[in-house]
């Protein structure tokens, strides 16, 4: 019964988000008004390489970006690293780590840590516009802390907590913000042994960046000027507060097994090859609304091949200059994992995706993972 409970609250608090979110999605008038962009940077290389469709199916640490309540289904536990080179040329890089863990029979809790690197900039100021008298480095952390569980065969969910900093020379911002998730596995279709249930049709809600407003203080917000009887005094100017980009995700994802191979011994069904195909809608609160379409091939659980599609109004035959975004559309990607025990079914993963753009060189993500 408190399992019922606390997936009720979590489906009201993502139905009234849904419906908060909706009134503002996808207003164009409200493009580049919110703060805390980097929220909306997907570090990982797998959800990533199918276009972000796997809302429905992610499992595991990348559940802690992608859905929350996907980490629930990891197996025992996980640690994951991952480097992205953002918009290639730009200077931008992405570093990211984490790692989740069984709690309990059920739950699971997860912490990730994302770093942007925005490269060194020259200091400039009035008296030298052109610099030459140093450089910083801004960056931008968060750190996320989340808790999935299994709430039946069906039903799971999770919520996590980030902390959001954001470092430029000498002022700073920070904040927190909510994600909350639910996926439920529909039991669509049966098996040819045993006529038990394929789990091959999944749905999934998550949603994202709901939390404070952020603010810049400190001494960059302040200089040195002088009153008319040229009395020296510090003015500091004031800051103005920006929200979160708060977003709802909704998708759905179907498993094949191409070429089933039937055990009926052990009344299990297999496959050498499997295919999953997902979609998903992103209702953004400051950003145009985007739709998501995700295709993974995978063999033996040894290599998988994805691509994908992610499709905004204006993105197709726009000229560069009218788009409002840097990426085209179709996003690759790819993982080649072995098994290290085959006894407790560990195993290492390298994973890699690309997703392109123009202008700049697209996005590539290397990581490496390790599944306990």
């Amino acid at each position: 019964m408190k399992n019922l409970y606390l997936v009720s609250a979590i489906l009201i608090t993502l139905v009234a988000g849904l419906i908060s979110t909706e009134m503002q999605a996808g207003n164009e008038q409200r493009v580049g008004s919110n703060g805390a962009s980097e929220l909306q940077i997907n570090p990982w290389a797998r959800s990533s390489g199918w276009g972000d469709a796997n809302v429905a199916c992610v499992v595991g640490l990348e559940g802690m970006y992608q859905n929350i309540a996907g980490m629930a289904m990891t197996r025992k536990t996980e640690l994951a690293f991952t480097n992205t080179q953002w918009l290639v040329g730009s200077g931008v890089i992405v570093n990211s780590g984490g790692f989740s863990t069984k709690v309990g029979e059920t739950g699971v809790m997860g912490v990730s840590v994302m770093n942007t690197n925005w490269g060194e900039i020259d200091i400039t100021t009035d008296a030298l516009p052109e610099g030459g008298i140093g450089t910083f480095k801004p960056t931008f952390s968060t750190i996320a802390l989340g808790y999935a569980r299994e709430f039946s065969n069906s039903i799971y969910g999770g919520l996590a907590v980030k902390m959001i900093n954001e470092s430029i020379f000498n002022v700073s911002a920070s904040g927190f913000a909510l994600d909350a998730g639910i996926q439920y596995v529909t039991g669509l279709g049966k098996d040819k042994a045993g006529n038990r249930n394929r789990d091959n049709l999944k749905f999934g809600i998550t949603m994202k960046n709901v939390g404070s407003t952020m603010k810049y203080k400190g001494d960059g917000m302040s200089f040195l000027g002088y009153s008319l009887n040229g009395t020296s005094m510090t003015v500091e100017h004031r800051s103005q507060e920006f929200e979160l980009p708060s977003l709802i995700k909704i998708g759905f994802s179907y498993s094949l097994r191409l070429a089933p191979k039937v055990d009926e011994v052990n009344e299990t069904v297999s496959s050498d090859h499997n295919l999953t195909l997902a979609v998903n809608f992103t209702a953004n609160s400051y950003t145009k609304d985007q739709f998501h379409f995700g295709l993974e091939y995978g063999f033996r659980d040894l290599f998988f091949l994805r691509g994908g599609y992610i499709y905004e109004d204006g993105i197709i035959g726009s000229d560069v200059d009218l788009r409002s975004t840097a990426f085209t559309g179709p996003t690759a990607g790819m993982t080649l994992q072995v098994p290290v025990n085959k006894e407790n079914k560990s195993v290492l993963a390298i994973d890699y995706s690309y997703r392109f753009t123009n202008p700049f060189g697209g996005v590539h993500t290397f990581g490496a993972r390790v599944t306990l």
